[in-house]
């Protein structure tokens, strides 16, 4: 029974001093990264912190005319009292319930776009010169247009889904041609369908080029909100910058500028957010397969 007991624990793996060795790198390699982080996010706040001092301090020096740029504290002061009164929740409201609506239009007509050009190589031919046409077409050309047939709120959306439409059918398509081919081949000799491979394989392949999409997308859609609004609105934080810049308050334009970048950050984030989950899940399962 000794013999056994001295047996098993002699058969126990311990640690020998080149795995310790290796266990120390990797901590001091992670200490590294969490360093490297630490120091861009340093970086980024302290860039930050320098173009709001600039901004505040060059107008109030005599630098630069504070009626071109105003300056932070009076942009805090303007958002202050926007939003005492209300003005500032409504306009706000306005553009991003219009960024929303925008943003999912353009990505689902072009989803399903791409699909439909992917799922038929003859349509895509005959529609793909059309498309670049359309693409490189500046966009700010179909605001009277839109406001004529659609009038002034419905071609808030039409632009913005004009401005996003066309790259997200070229970002996706690409995307859904990129896909390994001997996958497909693979899948097809078991007889699978057209759908099949679509929902199974081409799919599932293209969630990064998705998420790609989306982050593209944001910027777009809220280009053509602004734009539209700047020829329709009557109210929104585009309304504001041309109202503002009528009566020469650069404070309004200049405040409703930080909103916009406030209502670009977040939808990033939200982003970003939904890009961890769908990898950190997508990576699970593939371990679990």
């Amino acid at each position: 029974m000794a013999t056994e007991v001295i047996t098993a624990s002699a058969a126990q793996p311990t640690s020998s001093p080149a795995s310790a060795m290796a266990s120390a790198a990797y901590r001091d390699y992670l200490r590294g990264l969490r360093r490297r982080a630490f120091t861009i996010q340093a970086w980024q706040i302290g860039l930050i912190a320098f173009i709001v001092i600039g901004w505040e301090v060059a107008p109030r020096a005599g630098w630069i005319n504070p009626m071109l740029t105003s300056y932070p504290s009076a942009v805090v002061a303007t958002l202050v009292v926007m939003l005492q009164d209300g003005s500032l929740a409504l306009h706000t409201w306005t553009t991003f319930s219009e960024i929303v609506i925008g943003f999912c239009g353009g990505m689902a007509l072009g989803l399903t776009c791409a699909v439909a050009l992917w799922s038929s190589p003859f349509l895509y031919r005959v529609l793909d010169p059309f498309i670049v046409v359309l693409n490189g077409m500046p966009k700010i050309a179909l605001v009277p247009i839109f406001y004529i047939w659609l009038g002034d709120r419905a071609s808030i959306y039409a632009m913005a889904i004009a401005v996003s439409v066309f790259v997200t059918i070229i970002m996706l398509y690409t995307g859904f041609n990129a896909v390994d081919a001997d996958k497909i081949k693979l899948v097809k000799l078991f007889g699978a369908s057209q759908r099949q491979i679509l929902w199974k394989i081409v799919l599932p392949a293209s969630v990064p080029t998705m998420i790609s999409t989306l982050k593209v997308n944001v910027g777009l859609a809220l280009v053509g909100v602004v734009v539209g609004e700047f020829q329709a609105s009557k109210a929104g934080l585009g309304y504001l910058i041309t109202y503002g810049s009528q009566i020469f308050q650069m404070n309004l334009v200049m405040t409703s500028i930080v909103v916009l970048a406030a209502i670009s950050s977040v939808l990033f984030i939200a982003i970003q957010t939904i890009e961890t989950t769908v990898l950190r899940r997508n990576g699970s399962t593939r371990s679990i397969s």
